[in-house]
């Protein structure tokens, strides 16, 4: 079978399985890359005509490149997930990706945000204007419900209910999340200003968080959110994304006594391993010994302003 035929059919199953806009730019990049390796400097064109060897000179490429471990091995495994699929589908009788040997991934710890630094960074911003308390409500969010980027930017409005929110994760799969009193006040405040803002503007989505022109955020526009805060309150060892909220939201959970099942549910992994991966580049939070209230920013000692 032609390679790019297979390669074809394989991005509209992804595409039915309902991966995000992001996986699936990401996974024709890299299926493209190998197609075009394997064309022009192996002469291949057909599927059948792979080898093991050819995936190995492929990886070779990419660390010859100078990429990173970890770069390296997020590559592999979309090219291991197209011959998964191959071999599913009975295109390959086995799946030759998996022989190839991908780096290993020095360990690091990742620097988390303290309560302190959650708090300051919640309270860098306020009620002034409508940009400020969509801003302050977002790392209110971020922080208390662990969501994704992605989540939050595509949270629609009609979805954030009294006390809690319905929340459209990876693969469309939905999950409840409780939306705290201390998130809560916040949250009005937010909806009041943006109400007042919009009145006589002409609203383009029907998202919970819009931009200044009343238009769906976009995936940098939440980054630079939390960049903001992290400037604002001068963080310096934690790295400041969205991600870091998710660890800060993972570490609360599991100091106030959250099994590792539930919290794999809360954080929307579809399984428990992923969870268990994801908190072993916590630094030291086995450690601490404080007792922690389920809500992270009901232990900030106070509400934000």
């Amino acid at each position: 079978m032609e390679l790019e035929d297979v390669i074809r059919e394989y991005e509209y199953h992804c595409m039915a399985k309902g991966f995000t806009e992001k996986t699936m730019k990401n996974k024709r990049q890299e299926l493209k890359q190998m197609k075009n390796f394997l064309i022009e400097k192996r002469g291949i064109h057909e599927l059948e005509s792979i080898t093991t060897f050819d995936l190995k000179a492929y990886m070779r490429l990419k660390q010859q490149s100078g990429l990173q471990p970890q770069s390296i091995v997020t590559m592999f495994k979309m090219i291991r997930a197209f011959f998964s699929w191959c071999e599913k589908e009975e295109y390959l009788k086995e799946n030759i990706a998996k022989k190839v040997e991908i780096p290993k991934i020095p360990k690091k710890l990742l620097k988390g945000f303290t309560v302190e630094e959650v708090s300051a960074m919640v309270d860098a911003f306020s009620f002034k204007n409508y940009i400020e308390a969509r801003n302050k409500a977002i790392i209110a969010m971020l922080s208390d419900c662990g969501l994704r980027a992605m989540e939050i930017r595509g949270l629609l409005a009609k979805n954030v209910k009294e006390t809690a929110i319905l929340v459209n994760g990876k693969g469309n799969k939905e999950r409840m999340m409780f939306i705290s009193p201390a998130l809560k006040k916040i949250l009005i405040r937010y909806e009041r200003l943006r109400k007042q803002y919009f009145k006589d503007k002409i609203v383009k989505s029907d998202h919970y968080f819009l931009s200044y022109v009343g238009d769906t955020l976009s995936h940098m526009g939440v980054y630079n959110v939390v960049k903001e805060a992290g400037e604002r309150v001068k963080i310096e060892e934690a790295r400041c994304s969205p991600h870091t909220f998710r660890h800060f939201f993972a570490v609360q959970c599991i100091l106030n006594g959250i099994d590792i099942f539930t919290l794999s549910k809360l954080l929307g992994h579809s399984d428990v391993s992923t969870t268990q991966r994801y908190l072993q580049s916590l630094e030291d939070f086995e450690l601490i010994k404080k007792a922690m209230p389920s809500s992270p920013l009901m232990n900030l000692g106070r509400s934000p302003r």
